[in-house]
């Protein structure tokens, strides 16, 4: 019986590396390692400016539920990041954007 785990890890553990494939087969998926840093679209276009009154540009930066996008997901730098919370913040204030969707 503990053989019989012995070779079912083995042959997972052969079936995981790559030099368990012959020369002519590939791997059924590779892991992307490398990826696209995002560049902040502000500091990349100077004349786009952050403006509360400008709502279809706000409504990139939030969900469809009306949360406020993170950092990460949309590329802006730390400092137009602020900038754009503090706009939408204001939108939503004077009833340009919608506070949550229904």
């Amino acid at each position: 019986m503990s053989e019989e785990i012995k070779n079912i890890e083995q042959m997972d553990v052969a079936d995981n590396t790559l030099d368990a494939l012959s020369s002519d087969e590939k791997p059924i998926f590779q892991r992307n390692i490398r990826f696209k840093r995002k560049v902040c679209r502000f500091c990349h276009d100077k004349n786009l400016a952050i403006d509360y009154k400008d709502a279809k540009l706000l409504e990139q930066f939030i969900t469809e539920r009306g949360k406020i996008l993170p950092r990460r997901v949309t590329g802006t730098c730390a400092k137009h990041q602020r900038a754009v919370a503090k706009a939408i913040k204001r939108a939503r204030i004077l009833a340009l954007i919608p506070f949550v969707e229904k």
